[in-house]
């Protein structure tokens, strides 16, 4: 990710396959293995990995021995992608495709934090509103969730990202 300071900022997210949901983990100027190895720690800590049973992910140096170790011990088995082969971590390529059309092409970050601001806004409304049509329309949080048609007068609209992306609730008659 470009910040408007022409500076390049890393971005660290996991995705499961099943329910769409995305994870974003972190953002630095400098990823290294280190700063990989504790993100995938934190998100263990958090029980973010309960019931995963593979990692798929590129072969970028950053993910080192330590790295899979996490994951590992988790019970998770990891497997590499092909060398140049995108198509083979279609559903990573496909999210940053879509955050990016949606968001950063319409949005000028100006730096870390903001990036921060904008990622953790986006991955609330990815998870808990944003249909997929892999999910039937439905958002990775509403999965199996039935709720009743409200009439028009009972919805109301909530803007979000500045205005960039509107959700739309049902209100108490």
């Amino acid at each position: 990710m470009e910040t408007v300071f022409l500076r390049t900022l890393y971005v660290l997210f996991f995705i499961e396959v099943g329910s769409r949901c995305i994870h974003i983990e972190g953002v630095t100027r400098n990823p290294d293995a280190a700063w990989v190895t504790q993100q995938a720690r934190n998100l263990s800590m958090a029980d973010e990995l309960d019931g995963v049973c593979f990692l798929i992910r590129d072969r970028d140096s950053k993910y080192t021995a330590s790295f899979d170790e996490v994951f590992r011990t988790e019970g998770a088995r990891v497997l590499k992608t092909p060398v140049r082969a995108p198509k083979a971590n279609a559903f990573a390529e496909r999210f940053v495709r879509t955050i990016r059309a949606e968001v950063f092409d319409l949005v000028l970050v100006t730096g870390r934090r903001h990036l921060i601001k904008v990622l953790s806004e986006y991955e609330v409304h990815y998870n808990s509103h944003r249909p997929h049509r892999g999910l039937d329309l439905q958002a990775p949080a509403t999965i199996g969730v039935f709720s009743m048609p409200k009439p028009i007068r009972q919805i109301e609209r909530r803007e979000l990202l500045g205005g960039l992306i509107s959700e739309y609730h049902g209100v108490a008659a």
